[in-house]
């Protein structure tokens, strides 16, 4: 089967929630004996990542301005025509703004799986505009789609509700951690084993960033640190203030990591945060439990996993409930030793997420 993947940014070592779904996802796929092509957006493509290909996936570098109202409708445009090219059995495309092509492709004779990662059009950075557009992209992919293929029962719902559109729930996943037991990176920026607390994300409003630098601050556990790993896709006005505010504050910024220094912020720290507006299915929330964190999360539908507990919830938004339980959960952290938890991880394996996304596939081409 020849599968050609576009929506997203690309893979590998690139920022963002959608960006490791691919990475981890489309590799198995393609170790299934499947012809895998990612379409990257070449606005993203680092010199150092100038490849052919990833772990048995091809990847193709296709223009995209680099301009977030446009970035994505004008690449994927063009990685829907050069899917065409490539003769796809299966057109996949993640995320409701690039799924708004759906239509597109079809006219054009694919077959189309769309992947909805969550209502984007909640994220305070967009516009009006914007925000209609992200709106008539999920309409799109939910209407025009072969197969809807969904990450978590929320967005199952909203599909549901708004189209009448039955989709295939396949939830993002999670590796097992591969512990190395260093602490040469945490060393380096100051960190102390079990003396932190571990946020990630990218720096946009909905994740609730400045929120939560203010309320570690008023919270005074002055026994801890807070650091957040991640950065902005668009230097904007708000991750400028944010970063500005992390100075002032003595917060740890890492900048974006993956692989060994990720490792070890999970390993060590003392407690997992998440405090955002807006999300699908938190795949860094995922990371934390698999490291047997103790996790703080806003208590937005997404975030509810029936693995988590009442109190590792705070109200949304509330800065007050927030100190409350970041209060709560460090006076818990022991002075020797990290808290341990255990959590049932087996609905995120990546590799039965595979074999179900195949399956979506077979089920569109079996109906040839």
């Amino acid at each position: 089967m020849k599968i050609v993947v576009t929506g997203t940014r690309g893979i590998p070592d690139i920022m963002g929630g959608v960006e490791t779904h691919c990475e981890e996802l489309f590799p198995r796929i393609a170790a299934m004996g499947h012809d895998v092509t990612v379409i990257r957006r070449s606005c993203y493509v680092a010199e150092n990542n100038k490849i052919e290909s990833y772990k048995g996936v091809k990847l193709k570098d296709v223009y995209a301005p680099r301009k977030k109202s446009l970035e994505a409708i004008v690449h994927t445009f063009l990685a829907v025509i050069e899917a065409k090219r490539l003769k796809a059995d299966v057109v996949h495309i993640h995320a409701i703004g690039p799924s708004l092509m759906a239509p597109f492709a079809r006219l054009l004779g694919l077959k189309v799986v769309t992947t909805h990662h969550g209502p984007d059009y909640d994220r305070k950075k967009w516009g009006r505009f914007a925000k209609l557009m992200l709106q008539l992209g999920e309409r799109n992919g939910a209407l025009y789609s072969n197969e809807v293929i969904v990450i978590s029962r929320v967005i199952a719902d909203i599909l549901k509700t708004k189209y009448n559109r039955d989709s295939n729930l396949i939830f993002n996943g999670v590796n097992a951690p591969h512990v190395s037991g260093k602490t040469d990176y945490i060393d380096s920026i100051g960190l102390s084993d079990g003396k932190y607390v571990l946020a990630v994300g990218r720096f946009v409003k909905e994740k609730g960033f400045d929120m939560l630098i203010d309320a570690f601050v008023k919270a005074e556990m002055y026994d801890f640190k807070l650091v957040i790993a991640g950065d902005a896709d668009h230097e904007d006005e708000y991750s400028l203030m944010l970063k500005r505010k992390a100075l002032d504050n003595g917060v740890v910024l890492t900048g974006f990591v993956k692989g060994e220094k990720l490792s070890q912020l999970l390993a060590h720290a003392a407690l997992f945060v998440l405090p955002s507006f807006h999300e699908g299915l938190p795949i860094s929330l995922l990371e934390a439990m698999s490291y047997k964190r103790d996790v703080l999360v806003s208590d937005i539908p997404a975030n509810r996993l029936p693995e988590l507990s009442a109190d590792d919830f705070f109200n949304c938004g509330n800065i007050d409930s927030l100190i409350s339980g970041l209060k709560n959960k460090l006076s818990q952290a022991s002075d020797a030793t990290i808290k341990e938890r255990s959590y049932d991880l087996s609905n995120y394996d990546w590799n039965n997420i595979a074999r179900q996304t195949v399956e979506v596939y077979n089920k569109v081409l079996s109906r040839q």
